[in-house]
């Protein structure tokens, strides 16, 4: 069984598969001073639930954008796995081609993401993910990855007015029924569903101007549901866009080995 494990700002996404098929998958608090004890008895846990022996555990591959994270992981493979894990990292296979000024600065989740969208769709792509940093990628019909934009992710903006503005609450992020908001927090829940679905339609609309394409727009992440009913430009919502990402690098990567 592959475990595939993609590590962000604010969440690590865990996928457990057998063959081809996602057995089981977790979405977890990002918490940088694990140390590999703490992570070995977590994963044994979770595989416990699933019922699956630490022993059937025959591969391991990791995106990470958290570095200080990755030490504790890769003790967890030696330890709990007897393994090494394949990291999402410059010099291993990915079937796509990184066509911006410092391809070293693209985050490993983007790779990752970008591998998935075009294993299943045709370019042009653009991939939303709507993570702790909200970011756009564009993709090409000849599998080349152009570059794209970040822009601060939608929980982020809700912390940020919440931290920074003494009166204003912390709100669940959920769509109100009216633009307008009749009271503080349906305020800023209009702000943050309706404003993000308008801006992701705009920034669409001017990367489709700029490339001359019309791409289809694959959405993932926490919260691309809730954009998704809004904005008008997004095609395919993939929560498992990261999860199959991971799995099609260990399989180019194990196959080549």
């Amino acid at each position: 069984m592959l475990l595939v494990i993609d590590v962000g700002n604010s969440n690590m996404v865990i996928g457990l598969y057998e063959g081809a098929a996602l057995r089981g998958n977790w979405r977890l608090v990002t918490t940088t001073y694990r140390t590999g004890d703490e992570l070995r008895l977590l994963f044994t846990m979770l595989l416990q639930q699933e019922g699956v022996k630490n022993s059937e555990i025959t591969g391991v591959c990791i995106s990470s954008v958290v570095p200080q994270f990755n030490l504790g992981l890769e003790q967890l493979c030696r330890d709990a796995y007897n393994l090494e894990a394949i990291l999402v990292e410059p010099g291993i296979k990915m079937g796509v081609k990184l066509q911006t000024e410092n391809p070293k600065e693209v985050g490993a989740d983007r790779i990752v993401n970008a591998v998935a969208a075009l294993e299943e769709h045709e370019g042009p792509l653009i991939i939303i993910d709507f993570g702790t940093a909200t970011t756009f990628d564009y993709l090409t019909a000849n599998h080349e990855y152009r570059g794209g934009i970040i822009m601060p992710g939608i929980q982020l903006s809700a912390n940020a007015l919440f931290e920074h503005c003494a009166k204003l609450p912390r709100v669940d992020i959920s769509t109100p029924p009216t633009v307008i908001g009749r009271d503080t927090v349906s305020n800023i829940r209009s702000g943050l569903t309706y404003g993000y679905a308008d801006m992701v339609d705009g920034l669409v609309r001017r990367m489709c101007e700029e490339t001359h394409t019309k791409p289809k727009v694959i959405a993932t992440g926490g919260l691309a549901p809730v954009i998704a009913e809004i904005a008008t430009t997004i095609d395919v919502v993939d929560p498992l866009l990261t999860l199959k990402g991971l799995k099609l690098i260990y399989d180019k990567n194990k196959a080549a080995a």
